[in-house]
This record gives structure tokens, sequence and C-alpha cells, in this order.
């Protein structure tokens, strides 16, 4: 239990599984020291995570309907649902859901509110007395890229096709960026999922720029997992030498172009290793067979599988014969990687994974990132092999530097105290907001 008084903080997260799922990992830390937790969460969704939530006494969630808005597919409730070229439509749904939130806030009287895409709730908050939190899930490094931090100049991400739509304002709407910007300037103070050890030089960045206190979390790495990796996967994957194994997977929210997709696995193919590819079917295609390039099948039989469902990530992360993991960057993918034996490919999709996956190329030389034609972004299959087999080569210099890096780090994330030092500190540092 926590050694001085508990407080009560809400989490109100932008409704996409990315952001729900470390924001419930936070709250976890947090209950864990007896702190109580009140979370937003879309009603329908409440039953996907209610596993995830290991104090139900402390953790309370509180179930949002989510209004309907034209463009918005009926009944849709987070990302996972839609394109993402949707979101500004469930931005405005988010949006509407103030008039909810707003006498929850006025009845539970919390001390803190966290958030991240809801740009009003840091006005709303201080006319109640609340203390509003920014709790970005994206990392301090990408976030002091785009304010413009000078010591992150070698950085020189693909262009990603989303700025558009970062910048657009939707029916007159609020833009991205400006919601962003607003989110940024009223809070009263910004939190990284994040290590100074990793990413300190951007959070003083931070710090400086927006005159306010950087709170950092740790790394909150998901808990060991009980469960068994699912029987046909095990027996599959026992078929291979250890460490042998590419594994692939894009999270929850990313669906490819088919010919992105095409070229991805037929890349896959041509580094000669077993591959576990775990995917959308990509845009136009109802399954991922029918977008599966002429002949493939025949081909990678016994060696390759793509598969759309639901898989067990940690546990197939952790199996002895899986030694690579191709991903989009993620927030949440990153982490899992650092903290996992697999060597790491970065193959990023959409917003700030281009600047995380560089940096984590070209400043912590822990993986190795897909390389793309400038003028479009295009990754071609050959670029996807030789970034796999770069890693996996025995005798590759550039490897091995990669792998003794990446086994630094890894040691340093899993030694024992950090992490609990790291929520002692924000606990801390949250307790004298409140004096």
């Amino acid at each position: 239990m926590a050694t001085t008084a508990t407080f009560h903080i809400i989490m109100f997260p932008w409704f996409a599984m990315g952001h729900i799922t470390p924001y419930l990992q936070l709250s976890n830390k947090l209950a864990e020291k007896g702190h109580k937790v009140s979370f937003f969460i879309p009603k329908n969704t409440q039953n996907k995570v209610n596993h995830l939530n290991l104090h139900p006494q402390l953790i309370h969630f509180i179930p949002l309907t989510i209004p309907h808005v034209d463009g918005l597919p009926l009944g849709t409730e987070t990302m996972s649902e839609v394109p993402v070229t949707k979101s500004p439509f469930l931005l405005r749904a988010l949006d509407l859901t103030q008039e909810q939130v707003e006498p929850t806030l006025q009845n539970l009287k919390p001390d803190f509110i966290f958030f991240d895409f809801a740009y009003w709730i840091p006005s709303l908050a201080h006319t109640l007395g609340i203390k509003s939190v920014f709790f970005s899930v994206v990392s301090a490094v990408a976030r002091g890229y785009h304010m413009g931090n000078p010591q992150l100049s070698n950085l020189k991400p693909s262009l990603s096709k989303d700025r558009t739509l970062m910048s657009t304002e939707i029916d007159g709407r609020i833009s991205f960026v400006n919601r962003l910007l607003t989110a940024n300037n009223e809070s009263d103070a910004h939190c990284f999922r994040a290590c100074s050890e990793m990413e300190g030089q951007s959070c003083e960045y931070l710090k400086n720029l927006y005159k306010k206190e950087v709170l950092l979390t740790g790394p909150i790495l998901p808990e060991p997992s009980d469960n068994p990796l699912e029987e046909r996967w095990a027996k599959w994957l026992a078929g291979f030498e250890r460490e042998s194994v590419v594994y692939c997977a894009f999270g929850s929210e990313c669906v490819l172009e088919k010919n992105q997709f095409q070229e991805l696995v037929l890349g896959l193919e041509q580094t000669g290793l077993p591959f576990f590819v775990r995917l959308k079917p990509p845009f136009g295609a109802e399954t991922l067979e029918e977008a599966l390039p002429e002949g493939f099948e025949e081909r990678v039989r016994g060696r390759g599988v793509v598969y759309g469902g639901w898989v067990q990530q940690q546990q197939i992360l952790n199996h002895p014969s899986v030694g690579c993991f191709v991903s989009h960057g993620g927030s949440a993918s990153i982490w899992e990687s650092l903290a996992s034996t697999c060597q790491i490919v970065f193959l990023p999709h959409f917003g700030a994974q281009f600047v995380d996956s560089e940096y984590m190329t070209e400043n912590l030389k822990v993986s190795v990132t897909v390389e793309r034609r400038d003028e479009d972004g295009w990754f071609t299959r050959e670029s996807v092999c030789k970034a796999v087999n770069l890693l996996m080569d025995e005798g590759s210099a550039v490897g091995e530097e990669i792998r003794a890096n990446h086994h630094k780090w890894k040691e340093f994330l899993l030694s024992k105290g950090l992490e609990s030092s790291y929520i002692n500190n924000l606990i801390h540092k949250l307790q004298d907001m409140l004096k």
C-alpha cells in the first residue's frame, strides 16, 4: 500500500485499444500502491478489457455511450472498428461525450484526470478544481521531434501520408494538431510512458518548452501471462530451430493496402526463414487468403503462416523458436519488443511510428527499420528481406552491434526495482501537485 495519502484519478483515454491498454496498465500500477482509479470507457468495449483490470476493488469502469455521428458506422466505439480516415468522426463523438463526462466529474470530484485527445478536459477540470494531466501514449521523443527539438535533427523519418489528416479541420471543427496543442498548453502537467535513461533529453526539452512538469511512468511492461500459448501455434512453432522464426504483427488498428500487404509477405518469403504473420485483411479484401499473392500459399506451406485472427502476442514473442519481431513501431510493440529476446525490425505505418522507429534505429541502435523510397514512402519485398536478414544472419557485424545494444536495454528494463521506483516517483510528484 502507499506510504502517503492516497488519491483518486480519473482516466479518459482516446477510444483506441492502443490508448486504452496503457492507461489501464498505469491504473493497475497506481492501484497496486492503494490509489483509487475511475476509468471512462465505451460501454461495449469494457468486456474486452475487464480481464486486464488486476485490481477491481480499486479500479472502477465508467461506461460511456458513444453518440452516433454521421459518417461513422452505427455502433462504432473504437478505432479498431474503422479505418483511420474515419478518425475525425470518432473524435467528434469523443467531444459529444462531454455531457456525460461533466456531471461525473462534478459528482466524483477526483484529484486528477489523465486524458489525451479530449482537448476540452483542462478547462472543465480547472473550473471543478481538478488537476488535468496530458498522458501521451506517443513517446516524448516523437512529441519533441514534432515540436522542433534541435537535438533530434539527425532523424529523417519518412513522411507519413496522414499529415493532411492531422491538420485538416473537418466541418469547421478543431483540427487534430490544434486539439493536441490545446491539450498540451492547458493541462497542468504532461506524462509519458518513458524512462529518462532513454528519452531524458526530449523530456527536458518539453519541460522547458511548456514550462510545466513532465511526469514519467517508466516502461509499464505487461504482467507475464500464466496462460499457455494456444496448442496449434505452440505445436507449429515447436517444429523450428531456436530463434529462427520471424513474427510479424501490426497491432489491432493497422490495415495495409493490398499491394503493401503483398510486398510484405513476399519479402518475408524471400528471407528463406520460417515466419508467422498476424495481420488484418488489407483494404478491399474480405479475407487474408484472397489477398495473398498467386502461388504464395503453396510455396510457403509448412514454413509460413498468415493469420487474421487474434493471437497471444506476449506468449509468441517469448517462445524459444521466435527470433525476430517485425512490427509497425506502435508504442506497445516497441516496449514489448525491447523487453523480449526477439530482434527488432520496424516497418512504420502511421504518425509517431516513423519518428520512434527512426530513433530506436539511429540513436539507440537496437533495431533495423525497413528502407522506403523518399518520394512516396514505398517499401519493397527486397527491403523487407534485407532488414530481417541483417539481424538474423549470424555473421553480420551490424547485426551483432544491434543485438548487443538490444540485450543491454532489455536487461535494464527488466532490472529489479526499476518499474517500482518510477511509479513511486510519479506518485510523489502527483502528491506535490496537490499541495
